[in-house]
């Protein structure tokens, strides 16, 4: 059992990798602690982990919600609320490690403070890099703070780049399983119903990010990440459909060579990587199985049926603001196919009006980043026809 455990505030605790990051902490106790959890409103289950991991402080995004939860807890945990909640949590001299799983463009901020606060940052929150890369890179150089990705593509890289030199890299070529609508016809993307959608083949995740794999928008926003994580331009990080989920992502470097990491659909390995890295801890679980592994196919990603990937590879080589404006620009056309405002069809068209009718800010200051996310999502909510929250 480790003397000094390591203090983690899980950001997005309730949610999908925040309860898979919290099955890692069990696996290893005495190693790890928990000493923050939030959620945005499900304090039911954010209840049962301060009861079982007691954390110093929890957040809850909703102010009222939050007051149920402080009344229920009694003083068991301090109990803090909304944004600024966020941000006072990651500053606490307590935490050595924030794991940021929020979704969407909520997880700038708390990011952005962690890292001026000199945090260890295990990042699960992809959108925080594709809407403002420059920034939270520049503050992770500056501040000189390690940052770690918690997606399994980037951290397959990470581990296929391990004892190499940058200079030898050719390529990174990022894996997508391809999502529920591969093969469909894009006649009948119209009629796609939220329930078909929601079933990804491979993988257990959160609504948003399904739907984003299911457009394949999720690897576009993942070669953005990628770009900032690894310092490649956008026309030496590539995509292929792998539909087995087994390769998680490949390095090819300037002799040939291609380095794969390979290992079953399960969260809990790149969380744990994260956690841990560089040095590997024993996980329980199923492994690879190569003789009963029927086949591994790969296929070029159809960009005329999946626009949203192109629409990535272009705001990526727009930069400034163009990227804030795509990711606001999905997460309001998602919500709209989620809410069903919005046939699925409709997600890339609403993405491509916003873009095309931002004017883009050159290096952009967080604030710039917030006024555009803010801009493109008033803007796509006038295409979905919803109101702006």
């Amino acid at each position: 059992m480790a003397s000094n455990p390591q203090h983690i505030a899980i950001l997005g605790s309730t949610g999908s990798i925040g309860r898979s990051s919290l099955e890692v902490l069990r696996s290893h106790p005495g190693r790890f602690s928990a000493t923050v959890l939030t959620t945005n409103r499900n304090i039911d289950l954010l209840e049962a982990q301060t009861r079982e991991f007691r954390p110093k402080a929890v957040v809850v995004l909703d102010p009222e919600r939050a007051s149920v939860l402080r009344s229920r807890l009694d003083g068991l945990a301090d109990v803090l609320s909304g944004p600024d909640g966020l941000e006072a949590v990651v500053r606490r001299d307590d935490v050595d490690t924030v794991l940021s799983s929020l979704v969407g463009f909520a997880g700038v901020r708390p990011t952005a403070e962690a890292i001026r606060h000199r945090k260890r940052i295990a990042l699960a929150n992809k959108e925080t890099l594709v809407a403002a890369g420059a920034f939270i890179m520049s503050l992770v150089r500056e501040h000189g703070v390690e940052l770690l990705p918690v997606d399994s593509e980037h951290s397959a890289i990470l581990q296929c780049l391990a004892g190499e030199e940058p200079a030898q890299i050719a390529r990174l070529i990022l894996t997508a399983s391809g999502g529920p609508f591969r093969t469909t016809p894009p006649e009948d993307f119209s009629r796609i119903t939220v329930e078909q959608a929601l079933r990804h083949p491979n993988w257990s995740m959160g609504s948003k990010i399904t739907i984003d794999s299911a457009t394949l928008m999720n690897k576009g926003l993942e070669v953005i990440e990628a770009h900032w994580l690894f310092g490649l331009p956008a026309d030496r990080i590539d995509v292929v459909v792998h539909p087995q989920s087994i390769i998680h992502s490949m390095v090819e470097f300037v002799d040939g060579s291609v380095k794969a990491q390979l290992g079953l659909p399960d969260m809990k390995l790149p969380i744990q990587y994260a956690l841990t890295h560089p040095e590997r801890l024993p996980m329980n679980g199923d492994r690879v199985s190569f003789p009963r592994l029927e086949q591994m196919t790969f296929f070029q990603p159809d960009r005329q049926r999946f626009p949203c990937l192109d629409l990535a590879y272009e705001a990526l080589r727009a930069g400034d603001t163009v990227p804030a404006v795509l990711n606001a620009a999905n997460e309001v056309a998602v919500a709209g196919f989620l809410e069903r405002a919005v046939t699925f069809d409709r997600i890339a068209d609403i993405i491509r009006q916003t873009m095309d009718r931002h004017r883009p800010v050159a290096a952009p200051d967080l604030s710039d980043i917030i006024e555009a996310d803010r801009w493109a999502r008033r803007e796509a909510h006038a295409c979905v026809g919803t109101r702006a929250r």
